[in-house]
Formats: structure tokens, sequence, C-alpha cells
């Protein structure tokens, strides 16, 4: 278990509900993006979330870093339960919580010059003078790999990786505590995508930051992430240190997810089974694990009592009826 003095974020069973409407705009039924949704981060280290489209990874994190309010659960972030701040209560925290968005065409002001998107959450947090504001973020601009020139160009003039690296000079602005990172490299080359996570590394590693990063490509959290945590349906169905996790995955999904790894040589490809049964639809009103239509192990009593997740090793957690 993770000691609470080590602890930078934890979230206790969170849920995010949406409505869902019909014709007339009349509710019919509700979305659950998150079910009881529980995780924590320690200084320092890097948490990945994986798991397929749609199964809420990116609402969690938005939820955690208040960019939209949770249904129900908590976000302790620094000890302290950020679920219902507003005001600016919020806006003191919002420094130490930052994000680098998924596309970095979409997440950069194309009429602002770089050295303004950088600069502006440093104006807006800091009493420096312009001079030091610049040099702070011509600095930045090193760091991450982008000359001085940057400074003074917009971001159509940059390409893909390079807009990134602006993204993540940012987020580094103010040197935040956690950073969650959106699929910060599924938008860029595969060339570039080494370079860029190695990138983010060696920073954290400069920064002491901790980073939630979250992606649907195993290869890429396994490359990164020190913690792992596989999601299915709005809720964590296993938690482990990545040498477990990839050495001796033990839900279901966990292991179809990590044996559809491409892997170059036909002697190490692990035999992948084929998922059966329909997708459980989060609006459904279901008992149960929330796998169970798809698991070739299924039970009894997986269709009529919820798995929760159980200790079976050390870090290693998993919510599934066969351990």
């Amino acid at each position: 278990m993770v000691e609470r003095d080590d602890l930078l974020l934890e979230v206790k069973n969170l849920s995010k509900v949406y409505p869902l409407v019909g014709a007339f705009r009349k509710q019919v039924g509700t979305i659950k993006a998150l079910n009881d949704f529980s995780i924590t981060v320690k200084q320092g280290e890097t948490l990945g979330l994986v798991g397929e489209t749609g199964c809420g990874k990116s609402t969690a994190g938005r939820v955690i870093l208040r960019l939209i309010d949770a249904t129900s659960g908590a976000v302790i972030f620094q000890k302290q339960d950020i679920t219902a701040v507003k005001g600016s209560q919020l806006r003191s925290i919002r420094k130490d919580m930052q994000m680098i968005f998924q596309d970095p065409n979409a997440s950069l002001n194309p009429r602002m010059m770089v050295g303004d998107i950088i600069s502006e959450p440093i104006r807006n947090y800091s009493g420096q003078s312009k001079i030091q504001t610049k040099d702070q973020t011509m600095e930045l601009l090193q760091r991450v790999g982008l000359s001085g020139e940057a400074y003074f160009q917009y971001p159509l003039e940059f390409s893909g990786g390079q807009r990134q690296r602006i993204g993540i000079a940012r987020a580094l602005a103010l040197k935040p505590k956690l950073i969650l990172a959106d699929e910060p490299v599924s938008a860029l080359d595969i060339s570039v995508q080494a370079q860029v996570l190695n990138l983010m590394q060696d920073l954290q590693q400069e920064y002491n930051m901790s980073y939630l990063f979250i992606a649907h490509d195993l290869s890429v959290v396994k490359h990164i992430s020190d913690r792992i945590g596989v999601m299915y349906l709005g809720g964590l169905v296993e938690v482990a240190d990545k040498i477990s996790l990839y050495q001796s995955p033990l839900h279901p999904y966990t292991r179809d997810l990590i044996a559809a790894i491409p892997v170059p040589d036909p002697r190490k490809r692990v035999e992948r089974m084929a998922f059966e049964g329909e997708i459980t639809r989060p609006n459904d009103s279901f008992t149960g694990c929330a796998f169970q239509s798809r698991c070739r192990f299924a039970k009894p009593e997986c269709s009529e009592i919820k798995p929760t997740l159980k200790q079976v090793g050390p870090g290693h957690q998993v919510a599934c009826h066969l351990y």
C-alpha cells in the first residue's frame, strides 16, 4: 500500500453520470462515464491509465483536474479535498495541476505567438516583470528543445512534434506538482513519439513532478509508467507496477489487451482469444461485473456480484471473482 505521507493525489470512489437525452430534450436515462473510480499517485511517480476508447480515461482526468465536476466521490490533492472548491481557492490550486492535451493543433491558439502562449500562465500567476517573464519563457523553450526564435513565431509554423513541445513548455511554466497527459503522443508520428516521451521523462526527473499518463497504446504506457491502471467501463479492473502487469496479467481483459500488442518476432507472440458476447453499455442497468458479457471465464456469481479491487500481491490489485 502507498504511504499517506508519500501521496500527492488520492481519488476516492469517483463517479460521473451524464443525462441521456431523447426526443424533445426529454431525459430517458443516464450514462455512467465513471463508476466508483479510485486511484492514488505518489510524488514523482507516473501512473498510466489504459483502456479501450470510451472506457472513461479522459473523463477521469478532467474530473481530477476539476475541468468538469464529479457526480460523487472525492479528489484529494496534496491532502486537501478539492472536489467542491471554487473561485480563488480553485485558482490557487490550478498552478500545481496542469495538462498536456492530445491534439497540439487544437490546444494552441493559432493567433498567438508561441512566446505569448507559454508566458500567459506566468503572467497570470506571478508578479514578475516583462523581462523576467520573457527570460523564463526563453529558458522553457530551450529546455523542450526549441530555439529562441520560436518565441516570435506562430504554432502553424511548426510540425506536430514541435507543437507538442510547445504544449509541454506551457504546462511546465508554473512548475506544477502534477501533470495530466491525455494521449500526448497519439497524434504524432512513431519516430517523434519516442523523442517526446524521453523529453517528458527527463523533465520529470528535473522538476520532480508526477504524471497521470492516459493512453490506449500499451507499449507507450509501458515505456513511461511506474504503475498502470487498466480501465473498463468507467472503473478499474487491475492496478499493478508495470513489470507485474505485463509479465503476470491477472484480469481476463488485461490479458487480451497485452496479447494484442504487436510483436515483431512471431515466435514470441502470445495466443490471443477473441472477445465474445456484446459490450455492456454504460447506460445499462446491469449488476455484477461489467466485463462478464465478454469474459470466457464468467461464472454465475459474475452476473450477480460486482467484484471490487482486491490485493493479490505486493502492489497488485485486481477486480475479478477468479481471485
